[in-house]
């Protein structure tokens, strides 16, 4: 989501001094790659590159190719085959060993729902969303972004005839939470379909202004999370500190308002400050937060439990104390990577083991 938030702030800039852009899309990948379907580049006639589309052996040829887009002032769909040794001679050298695909789409602000109002949109309300990019591996015609949908808000701008089953299909994506690709027909041509699901951000509440928050709240701010940031400190909880938070809150424990959490929300307590922590922890068991956690030692934990009458089995484990993943962290810094990294691999399903010992893809494939 930080990406798409990033790409949207380019475009409002771009767009207020007249400088024209396009909006390059990984809609396909064959093999392996750097980035997978969903990866967005905002590039602009200057030639400034917001987002990513790989580790950055593409960039300077699709640079090229959004610039050409931008000039014909139509979709465009480039292939880049990762696998062929003769890429060196284009300058690109990727050894991904892989087919991508790549959707160039020139913006213009007077097109109904064009693919900047579309990601507009997704990062509105705090909702899951899924965006439909249609195109053709067979055809030079493209639809691009056209389709976006949440629970209770869509809009679209595509063929009527195929309208109804990409709606229908959108749909099963927002139930099964996962991006999937469809084959559609129109005018007996075929038009394929880029169905991604693209999740809520995660939202971090951090319980505690100490200078050790300090960093957490930095990393988190760069991931594209929403970082709120409580303590009952005054000099403490300061946008000062946290230029970074979207929210700063001077708050008791009774004050914090534990209802607002969703399926991706996740409140860290670190106050340094037992009877704040043991107050809040004890209002948060009773609400469906899904991720708990509690810096300091697994005792500190268990007594809080215990002072509370909670220290039962499935509180224990649900509960993460202490919090973050065991990587030898010292500094605060380093802290902050191990508790990121534990809250990115629970919402994320992850094993938590090195990337070697995988068997699979690093990346999960979208379904077929």
């Amino acid at each position: 989501m930080n990406e798409i938030t990033e790409i949207l702030k380019a475009y409002h800039k771009a767009s207020k001094a007249n400088i024209r852009t396009a909006l390059a899309t990984v809609v396909k990948v064959e093999g392996s790659s750097y980035r997978r379907p969903g990866a967005r580049m905002l590039v602009t006639e200057t030639g400034e590159l917001t987002g990513a589309i790989s580790g950055g052996c593409l960039e300077g040829d699709a640079l090229r190719k959004a610039l050409a887009a931008i000039h014909l002032q139509e979709n465009r769909l480039v292939t880049y085959d990762t696998s062929d040794e003769d890429d060196a001679n284009l300058g690109v050298q990727l050894g991904c060993n892989g087919i991508v695909y790549i959707l160039f789409e020139p913006l213009t602000s007077d097109t109904d729902n064009n693919p900047i109002a579309i990601l507009n949109e997704v990062a509105g309300k705090r909702e899951d969303a899924a965006i439909a990019v249609l195109f053709s591996l067979e055809q030079q015609q493209h639809a691009g972004t056209q389709l976006f949908l949440k629970a209770n808000t869509s809009f679209k701008n595509i063929p009527g005839l195929i309208n109804s089953s990409i709606e229908d299909d959108l749909q099963e994506v927002l139930l099964s939470n996962t991006s999937v690709f469809k084959d559609y027909n129109f005018d007996n041509q075929p038009v394929t379909a880029f169905l991604e699901f693209i999740s809520t951000p995660i939202a971090l509440v951090i319980a505690g202004a100490g200078n050790d928050a300090q960093p957490l709240a930095q990393m988190c701010h760069l991931l594209g999370w929403q970082v709120t940031v409580i303590d009952g400190r005054p000099a403490q909880a300061t946008k000062g500190r946290f230029p970074t938070a979207d929210q700063v809150l001077v708050a008791k424990a009774s004050e914090v308002d534990v209802t607002k959490s969703d399926a991706r929300t996740a409140f860290v307590l670190m106050t340094h400050n037992y009877n704040y922590d043991v107050e809040l922890l004890g209002r948060l068991l009773a609400t469906n937060t899904p991720y708990i956690g509690s810096l300091g030692p697994k005792k500190k934990l268990l007594k809080m439990l215990d002072e509370l009458g909670l220290d039962t089995e499935p509180n224990r484990l649900r509960v993460h104390g202490p919090v973050g993943l065991d990587i030898g962290a010292e500094t605060a810094a380093e802290i902050a990577v191990s508790i990121v990294a534990e809250i990115k691999a629970f919402f994320s399903g992850a094993a938590k083991e090195p990337l070697k010992n995988k068997i699979l893809p690093i990346h999960q494939h979208v379904g077929i």
